[in-house]
Formats: structure tokens, C-alpha cells, sequence
């Protein structure tokens, strides 16, 4: 990584090695960089991109000079686009309409053409593209769960993106295949299963993830259902809190299981399931026939930030026979904390599980893995035996050719940068690092409770590291509660963010929840975000929303 950054920064690095031959190492190979790139001339007999085409670049071509010179053109467009994503000064966002990016803008044109155009143009084009997207990276954006750049997960992306292998077999993806293998592992240890009797796959999202929870729910009870389909099953229900993702209703209807089957539960003010809901919910849907097949508890809802009672739950499953699965897409990182982890107590007895790393443990996306108790059940779900790629007579152990445990084929390689990324921080690191955003939290809670013009959606510490709260312009602060009060602030978030975007400072999402109107949902995962971002923020709503 010293290589790619500009010398004050990697002399930074390497004094900080203990190891005196690395250090000494490294500065003789940075000197001599240095040294080659002066005795040769680079800046001089760079090639004249204006007149090269993608073409060129290949080995045939001899084009290797020519493939050196315009990955360190674009080196140099990804290290300033770095720079620039964690410069407070610089803005989250160049905010365009889609007809402004339809129109073209300053010679960044989105049409296609039929004839090849230089690498020059593909250089700025490269450009315009970062400078016109959203930097997702930079300390003030908290508008997703998943937020922030790691540098090492980076590195890993670009890597996986450089080796462009398939997940399915070992032959073709090996040391993939085994990452992949002790990081799931890792992870049923955080979760608190046997790891002999555990399994799982990561897949390209925590919907997919949650979809594979269903899907082999559903195999679990009713097998046949692989071969002869819908036609071999009762009328399933299934059951999750009105807090619940909407991918849970998703999985349903794309399994045909529909979404009027899906049960909804009543949660409390702070957003957990009411397990007397669920129970009394269950007996009524035996009592009409149906058949009760699953239940989804939440570890950390998507706008509260709400855990449901694990244990609670799981006490009524296993009464009743049915499968829990947590969805732990979005809490998941919090396993990682001796601190917080108690928050998901009783997520060993769940059946699967969804844990994004892509959300709070801050790993590039995409990453999501399902995790299922028992061994087996997704091979079996899933199995096609296709000959010409599952060969069973391969001198390996097949056990390692893992894509008949999907639903995809080609599936890419999401563990290398999550590897690298816990060999570069361990689990200490994250742990500390889940800490800090939920301390952070912690700090931007009292600081909106002590402000005047700001009013918490319900009271008490965050769980998670969702901050709820709707901004008072002053114009509204005099006008009793009520349908007129309410009907005006419902208006105020899509306006200040409609302000925020344009001007591109900062991005926070808002929406409306059951019966309450728009409110803003701060979170924190952004391990490069502080307290003066915080602070930034809450100011930056108060200017925008002073005079509407």
C-alpha cells in the first residue's frame, strides 16, 4: 500500500513498522521507484493517450508499456478521488437531476457509440464518473447503513476484481474457496454454534440472504416441494414485526408463497416484536387452516435499529416446530463486541441467520452470508448435479465445490476483501471499531436531546446506532401538537434534504413509520466519522431548515 500513496504518507507508514529490515526493505524498494522513474524519463515518453485504444493494451499488441502507463493514470484518479472522500472540506456529492446526466455535462457524455474511443477519453471519463457519483466514503455521508472505504477492503476488491474467478468450484478458486470457508466458521463461533454441524454460503445481499432462509425453511418441512413443486404444499404462513425488512415479504412472493401469507407482528414503541402478538397470531392462523412454517426475528431494524427478544422467540418456535431465522443484516457486527453482543442473546438457537459485513463492520460491497444451523440443508435444497461442472469423480475433496449450495452459478468472490480485512484489524479491531460508532450514537442522542428544535421519535439511549428525530423550524415550534402541526412537518425532511443534496455538504435519510410523519434516521458505521461530523450535521439541518 506504501507504493500507491504519496511519499509524506508512506514514510508515515513505514516508520511506524516494527520490524527495522521491512522498513529499511521497503525504503530501498520506494527509492527505487523513485530512481527509475527519473533515469527513465516517464513524464517524457508517456504515450499520447489521444490516439490509443483499449486494443493496444493487449500483451499482442505489445502493448505492455502502453498498459503501464494508463493503470498508473488511473492509479493516480483513484488515489486523488481518495484524498478528496475523506476531505472534510470537499462535498459528499455533485448533485445533477437525471436530465442534466441525460443532457451530458461538460463533455461527460452517459450515450453509447458505436465506434471505439480513445483512452484518453476513457481516462475522463473515469473521472467525471467519481466526481458526478455520491462519495459514500467521506465522514459526513450517512444516508446508508452501509457506509465508509477501507483501504484494505479496497485493495481486496481491486485484487478479486484482477483475478475475475467464479465461486463454484475449488479447481478454479482455491484459496477463495478455503477463505471462504474459515470466515464462516469464524462467524458460527460468533454466533455460538458447533462449527462441525454448522454452514453457509455468502451471497449478494442480505435479501438473497434472507430469501436462502426461506427457501430452506420450506425444503426443511416440506422436501417434496424440490420436485413436485407448490402444488405438494398446505397454505403456509409465515410470521415477522411490522419492523421487519421488506425482503422478507419479497422472499415470499418470489417463492410463491405470497405476500398475503405473510403474517405481520405487533411491535412496541422502541420497535421490538411483541412475542404475546406472536404467539396469539400463530393459534389463529391454526385455527383457520393454515399451516405456520417460519418466523424472522430482527437483530437491529432498519430504521429504529430495534432487536427483537431472541430468546423470547425462540421459546414459541420451538413449541410450535417452526423455523427462526434472525435477520442479523444490519446487527450482526455487534457479535464482534463483548460490550454489545448481548443485544442478540439467544441468536444460537435460531435456525439461520443473515449477517451483512458489508454494514457495520464496514467491508466493501457487496458481502452477506447466510448461515444455517445444520449441515446439509443447503446442498440439498439447492442440489442439480450438473455434470459437466460437479464432476463427483474429481481427485479433491468435492466437498469444496460449493456453488450446488446456491442458487446462482456464477457468484463472485465477496470473502477475499473480508479476509483481508480481519488479517489486517483481527477481532480486536473491529470490536473496537463497532464500539466507537455505537459510543458516537450515544454522543449524538444527548446532544439532539439537549437541543432546542429537535425532538426524538422515542425516548431512550439508542440500541443501535440508529438516531431518530425530526428538526422544528421555528415557524412550527409555537403550533400545538395536532393534524395541522403534524401535516406541516411532514414536509420539513424532504425539504431540507432536497437542500442538503444540492448543496452537497452532507446526505442523512428521512421517512415516514407507521403512524409517525417524515422524521431523519442518523446512522453510524462510518469508522472515519467523529464527533465534529455530528456536530456538522445537526448545524447543517438547523441552516437549511431555519427559514422554510
Amino acid at each position: 500500500i506504501c507504493l500507491f500513496l504519496p511519499h509524506s504518507l508512506g514514510e508515515k507508514m513505514c516508520t511506524r513498522m516494527n520490524d527495522k529490515y521491512k522498513q529499511r526493505h521497503m525504503w530501498k524498494i520506494l527509492s527505487q521507484v523513485d530512481t527509475e522513474e527519473k533515469d527513465s524519463g516517464t513524464e517524457s515518453c508517456a504515450p499520447d493517450f489521444s490516439t490509443v485504444y483499449a486494443h493496444d493494451l493487449l500483451p499482442a499488441n505489445n502493448g505492455e508499456e502502453c498498459t503501464k502507463h494508463f493503470l498508473q493514470e488511473v492509479v493516480d484518479i483513484l488515489l486523488n478521488y481518495i484524498r478528496r472522500m475523506f476531505d472534510r472540506e470537499s462535498k459528499v456529492l455533485d448533485f445533477h437531476y437525471p436530465h442534466q446526466l441525460l443532457d451530458g455535462l461538460e463533455g461527460f457524455s452517459l450515450e453509447l457509440s458505436d465506434e471505439p474511443e480513445p483512452l484518453e477519453q476513457i481516462l475522463v471519463d473515469c473521472q467525471d464518473t467519481l466526481k458526478y457519483g455520491v462519495k459514500t466514503g467521506h465522514p459526513r455521508f450517512f444516508n446508508q447503513l452501509s457506509t465508509g472505504l477501507d483501504l484494505i477492503g479496497l485493495v481486496g476488491e481491486w485484487l478479486t476484481a484482477t483475478a475475475n474467478t467464479n465461486m463454484f468450484t475449488y479447481e478454479i478458486a482455491p484459496v477463495f474457496i478455503v477463505m471462504e470457508d474459515i470466515l464462516l466458521k469464524k462467524m458460527y463461533t460468533m454466533i455460538g454454534w458447533p462449527v462441525g454441524e454448522a454452514d453457509g454460503i455468502f451471497s449478494p445481499g442480505g435479501t438473497v440472504s434472507n430469501l436462502y432462509s426461506l427457501q430452506v425453511a420450506r425444503y426443511k418441512y416440506f422436501p417434496e416441494v424440490k420436485n413436485k413443486g407448490m402444488a405438494a404444499l398446505p397454505n403456509l404462513v409465515l410470521f415477522t414485526s411490522e419492523h421487519s425488512h421488506y425482503s422478507i415479504k419479497k422472499a415470499a412472493a418470489v417463492l410463491g408463497i405470497g405476500t398475503d401469507n405473510v403474517i405481520l407482528v405487533k411491535c412496541n414503541e422502541r420497535g421490538k416484536m411483541i412475542p404475546e402478538d406472536l404467539e396469539a397470531k400463530i393459534l389463529e392462523a391454526k385455527s383457520k387452516g393454515f399451516v405456520p412454517l417460519y418466523v424472522n426475528a430482527t437483530a437491529g431494524t432498519t430504521v429504529y435499529g430495534a432487536f427483537d427478544p431472541l430468546n423470547d422467540i425462540a421459546d414459541i418456535c420451538e413449541k410450535n416446530k417452526l423455523w427462526m431465522h434472525v435477520d442479523a443484516a444490519w446487527g450482526g457486527g455487534l457479535l464482534m463486541s463483548r460490550k454489545h453482543s448481548v443485544k442478540l442473546e439467544g441468536i444460537e438457537r435460531a435456525n439461520s441467520v443473515t449477517w451483512n459485513p458489508h454494514k457495520m463492520m464496514g467491508v466493501p460491497l457487496q458481502c452477506s452470508a447466510i448461515l444455517v444451523r445444520e449441515k446439509g440443508l443447503l446442498q440439498a435444497c439447492n442440489q442439480m448435479n450438473a455434470g459437466y461442472l460437479f464432476q463427483t469423480d474429481k481427485q479433491y475433496d468435492i466437498s469444496y465445490d460449493t456453488g450446488d449450495k446456491t442458487i446462482q452459478c456464477g457468484r463472485h468472490v465477496d470473502v477475499f476483501k473480508f479476509w483481508l480485512m480481519w488479517k489486517s484489524k483481527g477481532s480486536s479491531g473491529f470490536e473496537q471499531q463497532i464500539n466507537r460508532c455505537l459510543e458516537l450514537a450515544n454522543y449524538f442522542y444527548k446532544t439532539l436531546k439537549n437541543r432546542e428544535g429537535f425532538e426524538l421519535v422515542f425516548d431512550g439511549e439508542p440500541e443501535h446506532t440508529n438516531v431518530c428525530f425530526w428538526y422544528i423550524p421555528p415557524n412550527l415550534r409555537g403550533i400545538p401538537k395536532g393534524p395541522e402541526r403534524s401535516r406541516l412537518l411532514h414536509q420539513v425532511a424532504p425539504r431540507i434534504k432536497a437542500r442538503m443534496m444540492e448543496e452537497g455538504t452532507t446526505m442523512v435519510g428521512y421517512q415516514p413509520h407507521g403512524d409517525k410523519v417524515n422524521f431523519f434516521r442518523m446512522v453510524f458505521s462510518n469508522p472515519a466519522s467523529k464527533k465534529c461530523d455530528a456536530d456538522f450535521l445537526i448545524c447543517e439541518i438547523e441552516r437549511l431548515g431555519d427559514k422554510l
